[in-house]
């Protein structure tokens, strides 16, 4: 039994060493994903579904806990793309980390934080995650030597002028081509008052709520035009609190950061996604019963509105006893719809509307135009092909919805959420589904097309080489 017992346990060191190893390796060279094409035979889904875990929360409560003097447990956390980044990312400023191998696809991530960051020197390698770039850029200015942020596809170009404008008010010095990614920086950050617009992505203030707290001072973040993305501003500094940092928000207007102060080591479990529950709700309102378990019906994230707008639009969604939703199909109708706070969901929103009665207007889109694709023209674009009447405006979008949609060949715009709205469209519609670039789903939904399957859905799916 002893001897069992040493093998065992042999073997068990040996996988999860694998991997870490793995996970390691994805910060030091690009992994290429074998490209993928799903063909969708349309039909109503039904069944039930368990969320995956928040991106948005898991970011967060990894970067806190690295943070942290001691030792913090993470758990239920899926190892998409975005999440990888930012663990390599955390690990190359002297964290260590370690992923536990979990049996499924859920992991426990153990992380002996350091609030005394230190640069390894190599590069911080963001693959194509906007929120590790942007909530970690500040890291930099931690460091006593120069930064290098790295990533590719669209991220290489997105936009970070509210850094640049800091770095140049503190005479920190920066480089980047052509102002795209890779980024060096270089100086130290100072506490202080930073003025930043609302209607750019949270993400920057997020950056800056993670760091100001360990400066030498108090500091003041002054938002300038009404904020978007309240929800998510909201997330940070709820799991910033569970970690022992305190920022006061007084009224969205200018939150208070006081300096010195230090991060906790705690256990936390990560919420479900209301951001990935999107798609499952709305292919309940538009086919049969589909019931989404293991989410959070207090939680703060902005995504929850998913549930007003579906139920608005004319869905019938129950909460059950277990305190799990189901949702069934309705008669749907038109809606105006703000995007400001919920961008992430509008592809999915605009499925929904596509298939409903009446013209519904999508409005204050514009921040869909600089995500992993620009969502307002990925999204009409490829509902067009599948027949429905949807028209682009600058900031908008105009749906006139039908009984019924077509089918055709799409691409994913390499967009995991074009991806995925598209394959819910395809309930609707009367012949097969095409979708090219079937991989993108890599980047915050790795198992998407196994739950998909789960809820009966008829696929097929093949390797179309590199």
């Amino acid at each position: 039994k002893q001897v069992l017992r040493f093998i065992f346990e042999q073997y068990q060191h040996i996988r999860l060493k694998i991997l870490n190893s793995f996970v390691y390796s994805m910060n030091r060279k690009e992994v290429t994903m074998p490209k993928k094409t799903v063909k969708i035979n349309p039909k109503k889904l039904s069944g039930e579904i368990s969320i995956p875990p928040s991106k948005s929360m898991s970011h967060r409560a990894i970067i806190a806990a690295s943070l942290s003097d001691g030792m913090s447990k993470i758990t239920n956390v899926i190892l998409s793309d975005d999440i990888i980044a930012t663990i390599n990312a955390m690990k190359n400023f002297g964290v260590e980390i370690e992923v536990q191998d979990n049996a499924g696809l859920r992991k426990t991530v153990i992380i002996k934080g350091n609030k005394n960051l230190v640069y390894t020197g190599n590069d911080i390698y963001c693959n194509e995650s906007g929120s590790t770039l942007r909530f970690l850029i500040p890291f930099a200015g931690l460091m006593p030597e120069e930064v290098k942020f790295t990533g590719k596809g669209k991220l290489v170009e997105r936009p970070l002028e509210v850094y640049y404008e800091i770095f140049d008010k503190q005479n920190i010095s920066y480089r980047n081509e052509e102002n795209k990614l890779p980024l060096v920086v270089n100086g130290k950050l100072k506490a202080g008052e930073f003025q930043l617009r609302g209607d750019i992505s949270s993400q920057f203030i997020t950056g800056l709520m993670f760091v100001l707290p360990l400066l030498d001072s108090d500091s003041k973040i002054i938002i300038t035009t009404d904020l978007e993305s309240k929800g998510y501003v909201d997330m940070t500094i709820d799991t910033l609190k569970a970690f022992g940092i305190l920022i006061e928000n007084k009224e969205y207007k200018e939150f208070y950061i006081k300096g010195n102060q230090a991060y906790k080591a705690r256990e936390y479990k990560v919420e479900g996604d209301f951001s990935q529950a999107a798609f499952w709700i709305v292919a309940g309102a538009i086919g049969d019963k589909v019931i989404c378990k293991d989410i959070n019906l207090e939680s703060l994230q902005a995504d929850k509105k998913i549930i007003d707008i579906a139920k608005a639009m004319g869905a019938d969604i129950k909460k059950l006893a277990d305190g799990n939703i189901e949702i069934n199909s309705g008669h749907l109708k038109s809606m105006e719809i703000d995007a400001s706070q919920i961008p992430d969901i509008i592809p999915v929103i605009c499925v929904m509307a596509s298939v409903s009665e009446g013209k519904t207007r999508i409005i204050n889109a514009s921040r869909l135009r600089i995500k992993e694709s620009d969502r307002i023209k990925s999204t009409v674009s490829e509902l067009s092909k599948l027949g429905a009447d949807i028209t682009e405006l600058e900031d908008s979008i105009i749906i006139n919805g039908k009984t019924q949609l077509t089918g055709g060949k799409l691409s994913s715009w390499n967009d995991h959420r074009i991806a995925m709205a598209m394959a819910i469209a395809s309930i609707r519609c009367q012949f097969e589904v095409e979708i090219s670039g079937a991989e993108a789903v890599s980047k915050s939904y790795p198992h998407f097309w196994e739950d998909f399957k789960t809820l009966g859905a008829d696929i097929n799916e093949y390797d179309t080489g590199n």
